[in-house]
């Protein structure tokens, strides 16, 4: 029973709220002030350095910190995340590769690097089917640069952002019930009485979600392709032409030649990010109704079910799937420059 006199609960709870936004909102203000300040002070030593120590001091600020920030950003937690991997779920006892032993036994866990794999195959190739397709179709329209603006606007958007607007195009409604979903609304409109509950049809609602993904990527590989489309050279074109190549063999033969390496780029850039999709199943799913994927089961086991050996293992496998994708693409950037 609240005191006579004293503020009511709710006011409490929003002092109390605004008090701790302003602690924290002043700890990162003066954690950020701190930071300037060091960069001040050692910008300045090294403006006033002279003589021999005037180079190595000045390699030493420009790249101190990042060298500093990469080490403690990634090259410590990978450390820790492999020491992680190796040992029980409380990092007490090591285990050897039992925690891999079990991602790739466990039923459950196959599902979710099946799915992945699906994720994996499924989103790149249609997303760069369809910015290919695009970007061929608008090569000679007028006003390209408004569709093209108007195609990559989802890149704006943050993924958690573009799975809340499609949780409202998935939305369901029991029978008897309005539908507002948009997905069920044009169900509804060609016939379709009683539409199923979207994100608990399987295995419909795991495309459903890579349809999310496609919606945001797509603009990026339209206006990566679309720029390679028109870097072709028009002789080239003119030449083909003559000698007699024109629509399908036109495209087959001169443009998918001289775009092959952008192309491959574009795939295996969708494929890091596919890999990595996590913000997604969270929001939509959270990973129920058999739409788990790797990075989001990596999450559950270290952060839900507060196994850090499962997790980091996992974290181990995503990394190890990323890696070979990451070195290819500067293989290809290297060569198209050495081409250029």
């Amino acid at each position: 029973m609240p005191v006579p006199g004293s503020p009511p609960p709710t006011a409490a709870l929003a002092t109390g709220a605004w008090g701790d936004a302003a602690v924290k909102f002043g700890n990162t203000v003066g954690a950020v002030a701190g930071f300037l300040g060091i960069l001040l002070v050692v910008f300045f030593a090294a403006g006033r350095a002279r003589g021999r120590l005037a180079r190595p001091l000045a390699v030493l600020v420009f790249l101190g910190p990042a060298v500093l920030l990469l080490l403690v950003g990634v090259v410590v937690p990978l450390i820790r995340t492999l020491y992680l991997s190796l040992h029980n779920d409380d990092g007490s006892r090591f285990v050897g590769g039992e925690n891999f032993g079990w991602a790739f036994t466990t039923d459950s866990v196959r599902k979710v690097l099946l799915t992945t794999l699906e994720w994996l195959v499924v989103v790149p190739l249609v997303a760069t089917g369809l910015g290919l397709a695009l970007a061929l179709l608008m090569d000679r329209m007028r006003g390209q640069a408004v569709y093209k603006a108007l195609i990559f606007m989802p890149m704006a958007i943050s993924l958690v952002g573009a799975s809340i607007i499609f949780k409202f195009v998935y939305e369901w409604r029991g029978p008897g019930q309005r539908q507002i979903g948009l997905l069920s609304q044009l169900a509804a409109a060609v016939g379709w009485d009683d539409p199923p509950n979207w994100m608990l049809s399987q295995p419909l609602n795991t495309f459903l979600l890579m349809a999310v993904m496609v919606w945001v990527q797509t603009g990026f590989a339209l206006v990566v392709l679309s720029a390679a489309v028109k870097a072709i050279p028009s002789e080239v074109v003119e030449a083909a032409r003559l000698d007699g190549a024109s629509g399908l063999r036109l495209f087959w033969y001169v443009t998918v030649p001289m775009i092959r390496t952008t192309v491959i780029v574009v795939l295996t850039t969708v494929m890091i990010i596919t890999l990595k999709a996590f913000d997604i199943v969270r929001t939509m799913t959270g990973g129920n109704f058999g739409t788990q994927v790797l990075a989001n089961e990596m999450y559950s086991q270290s952060f839900v079910q507060f196994n850090d050996g499962r997790g980091s293992a996992l974290a181990v496998l995503l990394f190890l799937a990323v890696l070979p994708l990451v070195a290819y693409n500067i293989v290809q950037l290297r060569k198209e420059r050495e081409v250029r």
